[in-house]
């Protein structure tokens, strides 16, 4: 699949856009780099990388954080580094897509995008299948997505 910012070799899962640029073998399994493109109120459920250390590198949009209970929100030239093990996700907000680079170390973890976007796989639909293959990553889902946190947030707080 082309994309017209990602190019050739892009894939796609639930209107997300991925393109491993570094693949975990052709960093001798030290990292791997995937050059994602998201629209707007997308990002995952609340979940923690067991064995990888995070890094989001913001190209451009923007995404609020949210890792250790706290939210922050991150632009372009801005990185949000997340320690493996912390509870964290993401969402875009504003009003453009966000470009961010994604990059784990150890790699490995693009194998993941590969198999969501193979298998087409729907959250909430086919949530199982997702945590199934969270788990070969070594991802555990915690939580909902950051919208549905911050919904509960502002009714908490009203």
């Amino acid at each position: 699949m082309t994309h017209p910012e990602l190019g050739e070799g892009a894939i796609e899962w639930m209107g997300t856009y991925y393109k491993t640029i570094l693949s975990k073998a052709a960093s001798g399994g030290a990292m791997s780099i995937v050059d994602s493109v998201s629209p707007v109120d997308s990002g995952p459920p609340l979940h923690v990388h067991e064995d990888a250390d995070e890094t989001f590198v913001m190209l451009t949009g923007e995404c609020d954080f949210i890792l250790n209970g706290e939210i922050t929100r991150a632009g372009p030239g801005e990185t949000v580094f997340i320690p493996r093990g912390a509870p964290h996700t993401f969402r875009v907000v504003g009003d453009r897509p966000s470009r961010h680079l994604v990059i784990l170390t150890p790699g490995g973890f693009e194998g993941f995008f590969a198999e969501m976007a193979e298998g087409q796989f729907a959250i909430p639909a086919q949530i199982e299948q997702v945590i199934e293959a969270g788990a070969r990553y070594h991802m555990a889902f915690t939580g909902p997505p950051l919208a549905a946190i911050q919904a509960e947030m502002e009714g908490a707080s009203a």
